[in-house]
């Protein structure tokens, strides 16, 4: 990891082509003073001033840094366990910075009513804190409201119906950290809760359900937004009885998050996912756990005890728990399973999640935009730099680029 930049000097930074993710301009440069982006276009419309520092990359590619909106763990850090990993969030950070991600979302899993109090307690003093790479923005809570039937790799003791006070007491131990939660919307109140977590300006997100059409499109008439991870933990689609999968496919006020690792769906059901939604309305997601950059091993996810082997994280039953890939991988997969667009593919890791989570300030490479963009290789497509508020978070190696430092 390099230290960081001072942020106080102006850097061009030039590679063979740019996503905005809008659009692809070949050529390109990005100019960064202090944590802003000031200016971005073709080379050509930039001179080459004595006090602009000067990154030049050669086949590679700048990308808006990738914001990962729902994700439990990396780098031997586990986001529900944060007193008891081997490993710190600062750990995790630096491994997301590695892989392009400039943002995430620390999401943790239910377990008993004292020990989440204290987990949202920790982790809300850990985001008031820098990290020294990627930046945590706020806290995704998947569940405890959930459907014991759809739990998954969690705990179903820790499972719980909707608690209107239990969500406040929640509210008041983050100190304003919360942005997601995961709900069931078939779950009494399910209506009551979604009002109360827009009032706090926290993103509803319907998953580890069994919601059938009327209680679906009951929730999202009161504000949901998101489904967590399609088709993972919900009912399969059917001929005719409807349900929150064929809604979310088929709603267009609702955005979708998709797990991009190989593993938990068929290349098939990306492609036919992408195909009903608009392309801003799907959200590519790593889902990944403590093991994410770490060898094989024991890991968990909360209570939860995984087994990781060959790269897949299982529970002890032979569950999938999560993953251990990022999205520097995992919008190519999406790509490739969907045929979509590089500048397409692109948003879904970056702008699409900015949007659904109301961070204006990034996600897409335009002035006055945060400086926070990654470079990637363009005949491996592996990172060679991570730029996260103007500063180098993550740097590969002066073999990839010509480096002009700034003369006085």
């Amino acid at each position: 990891m390099e230290k960081a930049q001072t942020g106080r000097k102006r850097t061009l930074y030039i590679a063979d082509y740019c996503l905005t993710p809008h659009k692809s301009m070949p050529k390109c440069a990005v100019l960064r003073s202090h944590e802003r982006i000031l200016a971005i276009g073709g080379v050509s419309a930039f001179t080459r001033d004595r006090e602009v520092e000067i990154y030049e990359f050669e086949n590679a590619y700048i990308t808006p840094g990738f914001i990962d909106s729902h994700i439990h763990g990396a780098g031997g850090f586990d986001c529900s366990q944060p007193l008891l990993s081997p490993n710190s969030i600062a750990d995790m950070s630096c491994t997301l910075a590695e892989r392009g991600v400039t943002s995430f979302i620390p999401t943790i899993v239910p377990a008993p009513r004292a020990r989440m109090l204290e987990t949202l307690d920790t982790l809300s003093a850990l985001l008031e804190q820098p990290q020294p790479g990627a930046e945590p923005v706020g806290i995704h809570i998947e569940g405890p409201f959930l459907n014991r039937v759809k739990a998954g790799s969690m705990q179903h003791d820790d499972l719980k119906e909707i608690d209107l006070g239990l969500v406040r007491e929640f509210l008041a131990a983050a100190r304003g950290k919360i942005v997601k939660m995961t709900f069931a919307p078939e779950l009494k109140d399910a209506e009551k809760l979604v009002e109360l977590l827009l009032e706090h300006n926290i993103l509803p997100s319907m998953g580890h359900s069994i919601a059938d059409d009327k209680s679906t499109l009951r929730a999202i008439d009161a504000g949901a937004r998101c489904v967590t991870h399609l088709f993972n933990g919900m009912p399969p689609l059917h001929q005719r009885d409807q349900n929150l999968t064929s809604i979310a496919l088929t709603d267009e006020r609702v955005a979708i998050e998709m797990i991009l690792d190989g593993q938990h769906l068929h290349p098939r059901m990306i492609d036919m996912a992408c195909r009903c939604k608009p392309f801003d309305k799907v959200i590519g997601i790593s889902d990944a756990v403590q093991a994410a950059g770490m060898s094989d091993g024991e890991y968990t996810i909360g209570a939860t005890k995984i087994i990781v082997k060959n790269g897949v994280s299982r529970t002890q039953k032979g569950v999938l728990a999560g993953s251990t890939r990022l999205l520097d991988s995992g919008w190519h997969e999406l790509m490739g399973y969907s045929h979509m667009a590089e500048t397409s593919a692109s948003a879904c890791v970056s702008l699409n999640p900015a949007t659904i989570l109301n961070l204006d300030d990034r996600g897409v490479l335009l002035p006055g935009k945060r400086a926070d963009f990654a470079i990637f290789s363009s005949i491996d497509n592996k990172p060679l730099m991570t730029v996260r508020k103007g500063e180098i978070v993550y740097n590969a190696g002066e073999r990839n680029y010509r480096h002009t430092p700034p003369q006085e």
